[in-house]
């Protein structure tokens, strides 16, 4: 699968050759705050695959889960591109809103719905944690629809 995408002003784009390993969306007060959205929508993706053109800032602190959290976005406009996690090295976390075409890895999962907003409908139904992920990851691998 390839996808790609890139920043709202353009300064900073991406591609992704591969499959993606897990899409979600996540309802944590972190990342409501970090996206200035209801939710996240995450596609994490091999590192060895993404490729990204351009300059990019990063801003770290402890995610809601207290495990570190490297943001990357655009010095311009200001757009998060993707996410690093201290809990998972060697991956990236793309940023779905970013996507070309973010219809492409449709999430297949929701994090954090103890904090899920009442406004926030997924309008479909998705396996749900209250907090973090509780079964084994391999259990909610991405599969093209």
């Amino acid at each position: 699968m390839n996808l790609s995408g890139q920043c709202l002003c353009g300064s900073v784009r991406y591609t992704f050759d591969g499959d993606p390993y897990l899409v979600f969306l996540c309802h944590c007060r972190d990342c409501q705050r970090s996206s200035g959205s209801l939710t996240h929508f995450g596609v994490i993706v091999p590192e060895a695959g993404f490729t990204r053109l351009g300059e990019v800032r990063s801003y770290t602190k402890s995610s809601d889960a207290g495990r570190k959290i490297t943001r990357e976005f655009c010095p311009t406009c200001g757009s998060g591109i993707n996410n690093r996690l201290e809990v998972a090295p060697g991956m990236v976390v793309i940023k779905g809103g970013t996507l070309d075409n973010p219809a492409a890895v449709p999430p297949t999962f929701e994090l954090y719905a103890r904090t899920k907003q009442v406004s926030f409908v997924s309008g479909s139904a998705l396996r749900c944690f209250e907090e973090g992920v509780t079964v084994d990851p391999s259990e909610l691998l991405w599969k093209a629809p």
